[in-house]
């Protein structure tokens, strides 16, 4: 017997309609875990940026106090600088006084006649003399080399300190954005 064709057409159509339901609940539900998945990524996002805000300030901060820092060591090594040519200065000063020892050697030895005792003494004394006059000579190039380096730091502290504020320069423009 066939079948009648109002029924086949009411079946075909709940069974359409089931399905469109059925499809419709899934994409519901999809739609639904998209939300969630959106809204949580952003919540991430939106603590993620928070924190590199915070990393941003402290970064700024940090290389605010390095510059400060670097500013003391730069004035630091300036004075440090002029007390160093002092020192230099005063050892070149007796570098050539001790060079007028030998004049007292000469004079000493005229009195070795009239006193032999002193003679010996004398002797021994111009050569521990001539031995600090080396040390002396020594000892002012060893302060002029040391003058140099304290110049040679003191000129890298200062390009450090300029690199350092370049640096530092973008992270003071996001000042106004810092809590």
């Amino acid at each position: 017997m066939a079948e009648d064709p109002k029924l086949l057409f009411v079946r075909m159509a709940a069974r359409l309609s089931r399905e469109t339901q059925l499809h419709l609940d899934q994409r519901h539900h999809h739609f639904r875990i998209n939300k969630m998945v959106v809204v949580t990524i952003s919540v991430l996002l939106i603590i993620l940026a928070a924190v590199n805000i915070y990393y941003v300030r402290i970064l700024y901060v940090n290389l605010n106090g390095i510059v400060n820092n670097m500013d003391s060591m730069h004035t630091n090594m300036q004075t440090v600088t002029v007390k160093m040519l002092d020192i230099t200065r005063n050892v070149r000063q007796f570098e050539r006084d001790m060079q007028h020892m030998d004049s007292i050697t000469s004079h000493t030895a005229a009195m070795a006649e009239y006193m032999p005792s002193i003679s010996g003494s004398m002797n021994k004394m111009a050569g521990n003399i001539s031995v600090i006059d080396q040390d002396m000579n020594h000892m002012s190039q060893g302060m002029t080399n040391i003058d140099q380096r304290f110049h040679h730091m003191s000129q890298g502290v200062q390009v450090m300190r300029h690199n350092v504020r370049e640096v530092a320069r973008p992270m003071g423009s996001m000042n106004p954005f810092m809590p």
